[in-house]
């Protein structure tokens, strides 16, 4: 089978995702980054009663249409203890701001536009029709749709849902990621290997991004090259109705690699494996009908790699979110030689030029095993196939490893 180009690869896999539409009800402090099920209503009118927007005076504007106006002080209004009465003709209420303007009154002075004299006020400046008044619906009123179905609730619109009224929300589900590390040489972290065991860390860190990319995790813990162990394994996630299965580990085709064997007897649709990739290349993806199969490499570094790149889009697809941005551009820091048939993510260190720009330096130890490298690298320098060799100083693409940096 011929190696499949990662752009082909990731169409393939995307073009068939459809989003989750199961809905989950939850309280609006526990709804930060997710989803809108449905649109969401105003449950009451916002300002609720015409408002101040100023401290000042509330009086009325046929009453100091010039400056010089003498207004008698009747009452105080403050947010939360409005003033009940009416203003009249010549009269004036202390208001400050957020507290209702008074009945009669339809226009605010501010505060240091009013001379204080004996028993009321004098006006130093001429007043406007509805000055610094917020009135009554400016900023929505009830049964107003404020906010869309799809919508991802961040902190302006949990704000505006908090004042609508809304203590809960109806949300789209997250999907469900269930992860499955298989291997003989595996170990929990904690337990001492013995001759030919490793610790595992896959686990940790495709759940930690599958986490950040909208999803819930289950994990399936660690199974030895067994098929019935596997097979079992599958069969919990698809008993818990996981939307994506990823398998780590031992979805080649050697002696000991039994996973994609297993998971087709088990009645998975095979779409493709093998991309032209470095590193990642053993990426295989399929399906149990509307449940994807990601069966990742067990070199952790290749592994997420392949995360990066199909995983995340493949969740936040599902999860009804735009993409993760990651891409961005940098000048490589040293030249990098010509490429081969493989696209080749480089890890590398980010730091600005002194004209500002970013500048790409790849580590000198570009092992797929060296997880380390991978935790110190910022970005990863992407080479296409067949690339020519790139001066120092050339912008290069690059995917952020921590998208903040684009701040």
């Amino acid at each position: 089978m011929n190696l499949l180009p990662v752009i082909e690869a990731q169409n393939r896999l995307l073009s068939r995702v459809k989003p989750v539409k199961a809905s989950e009800t939850l309280p609006l402090a526990e709804a930060e980054g997710r989803v809108l099920a449905t649109d969401l209503t105003a449950s009451l009118t916002q300002p609720p009663f015409n408002a101040s927007a100023m401290d000042g005076y509330a009086l009325r504007r046929d009453d100091a249409p010039e400056p010089g106006a003498v207004l008698k002080v009747i009452g105080t209004s403050a947010a939360g203890h409005g003033f009940a009465g009416n203003v009249d003709h010549g009269e004036a209420v202390r208001i400050f701001t957020g507290a209702p303007v008074p009945s009669g009154a339809d226009s605010v002075l501010l505060q240091e536009d009013a001379e204080q004299i004996e028993g009321g006020i004098r006006t130093s400046f001429p007043v406007r029709p509805g000055q610094h008044v917020r009135p009554r619906g400016q900023d929505f009123v009830e049964g107003e749709a404020v906010l869309s179905a799809g919508t991802v609730l961040d902190f302006p619109r949990l704000t505006v849902a908090a004042a609508m009224n809304r203590p809960d929300v109806e949300i789209l589900k997250r999907p469900l990621i269930a992860i499955l590390a298989t291997g003989d040489e595996l170990l929990p972290p904690g337990s001492t290997p013995g001759p030919s065991q490793i610790i595992a860390s896959n686990t940790f860190g495709i759940a930690a991004l599958a986490r950040k990319a909208g999803a819930d995790v289950l994990d399936l813990g660690i199974v030895p090259d067994n098929k019935a162990r596997i097979t079992a394994a599958i069969d919990k996630a698809r008993g818990a109705e996981a939307d994506v299965i990823v398998t780590l580990g031992g979805a080649s085709v050697g002696d000991h690699d039994l996973v994609q064997a297993t998971l087709i007897e088990a009645g998975m649709q095979l779409d493709f494996w093998r991309i032209a990739m470095r590193p990642g290349k053993p990426l295989m993806v399929g399906s149990f009908g509307q449940t994807h199969v990601l069966g990742l490499p067990g070199n952790p570094v290749s592994s997420l790699v392949c995360s990066l790149l199909f995983l995340e889009p493949l969740i936040r697809k599902l999860a009804s979110l735009p993409p993760m941005r990651r891409e961005a551009t940098a000048e490589a820091a040293v030249s990098l030689r010509a490429n081969d048939h493989r696209q080749d993510y480089i890890r590398a260190k980010l730091s600005k030029s002194a004209a500002g720009n970013w500048l790409a330096e790849p580590f000198a130890k570009q092992d797929s095993s060296l997880m380390k490298v991978f935790a110190q690298a910022d970005c990863l320098i992407i080479r296409p196939p067949h690339a020519p060799e790139l001066p120092a100083g050339a912008p290069c693409p690059v995917m952020l490893l921590r998208p903040d940096l684009l701040v």
